[in-house]
């Protein structure tokens, strides 16, 4: 109803329907991005862009500058372009053959690109390096590539995940949706219900990037 009258009230404002609606899409969208965040920033990958302008220029300038390479395989991850970041990824791990961060986030690419019988002996690598490297994020990405050709391990690597990360509503909604999908509705809506009491529990500052999380496991439960 509220939304009605405010589309009412910009309609009487503007005099315009289109408009109207226009303005009403900006506001939730501004509203979402300040207190839930399911919509994605239109800002963001303009300012990754320019981000990575300025890094290649400085690997142009410097093509041996190992933390530049790091740097531009993130940016690339975060973009999907994953065998542009393997490429490099591979380039930093051979000087710095030590760290478990650079060999997970390798493990990490190799299971976008569809091998994950190999990501998986690089992150486990990684792990036994470093058992909570990156909060236990790959334990997250190993649950993800597994969900569809074998369900139970993926439900091992989430629940592993849980262990290292015990603040993350993320792992509990992906949980929840693993024992769905194998019928175990019970377990899905208790992983669900999780998620949510999780979110309750949360300081002010955590609460706004495990927001999304929370409410979609709301809606499953």
């Amino acid at each position: 109803m509220s939304k009605f009258l405010l589309f009412g009230l910009l309609f009487w404002l503007t005099g315009n329907p289109f408009v109207a609606i226009l303005v009403l899409l900006v506001i939730f969208y501004v509203l979402d991005r300040r207190f839930v965040g399911i919509t994605p920033s239109i800002f963001k990958p303009i300012q990754r862009m320019r981000r990575l302008s300025r890094l290649k220029e400085e690997l142009r300038m410097n093509p041996h500058h190992t933390s530049t390479k790091l740097d531009i395989a993130r940016i690339y991850m975060e973009q999907r372009k994953y065998a542009d970041a393997k490429e490099l990824l591979g380039q930093v791990l051979a000087v710095m053959e030590d760290s478990a961060d650079v060999l997970s986030e390798l493990g990490i690419c190799e299971l976008k690109l569809g091998r994950p019988e190999e990501g998986e002996r690089l992150i486990l690598e990684a792990v036994e390096r470093n058992p909570r490297v990156k909060y236990g994020e790959p334990y997250l990405r190993l649950g993800e590539a597994f969900a569809e050709r074998d369900k139970e391990k993926a439900v091992g690597y989430l629940q592993r995940f849980r262990e290292v990360n015990s603040s993350s509503c993320e792992a509990y909604y992906r949980l929840g949706q693993l024992y769905r999908q194998l019928g175990r509705d019970e377990e899905a809506r208790g992983a669900f219900r999780e998620a949510v009491e999780l979110y309750r529990g949360l300081p002010k500052y955590k609460r706004r990037h495990e927001r999304r999380w929370a409410l979609l496991a709301r809606f499953r439960s």
